[in-house]
């Protein structure tokens, strides 16, 4: 069963294909997103890893959590489930309609 993990703390200068090389180390890696901002297209300085192996996520968090990486120490956690975004007015500041 696949888990997914949060990887936090990156350079932006890290893509996709350096998450994948350094959690393929590990275990099967079946996806990887390094989340970008999309007026800029630089990364946010944080990602996703999904490995296809339980046991091997937790072998990646043990491992690899606050391992240097492109002079930074990253963080690595089980990822949360995301949360649903409701947008309405009022979160957005503006007025409430009668």
């Amino acid at each position: 069963m696949t888990k997914k993990l949060y990887i936090g703390n990156l350079s932006y200068n890290v893509t996709n294909n350096v998450l994948e090389e350094l959690f393929s180390s590990i275990g099967e890696v079946a996806s990887v997103n390094v989340i970008t901002d999309r007026m800029t297209g630089r990364s946010r300085g944080f990602g996703f890893v999904e490995m296809a192996e339980s046991t091997a996520a937790q072998q990646a968090i043990e491992q690899l959590n606050d391992h240097m990486l492109d002079g930074r120490a990253i963080k690595v956690a089980e990822a949360r489930p995301q949360q649903p975004r409701g947008f309405s007015d009022e979160s957005r500041g503006g007025r409430r309609r009668r």
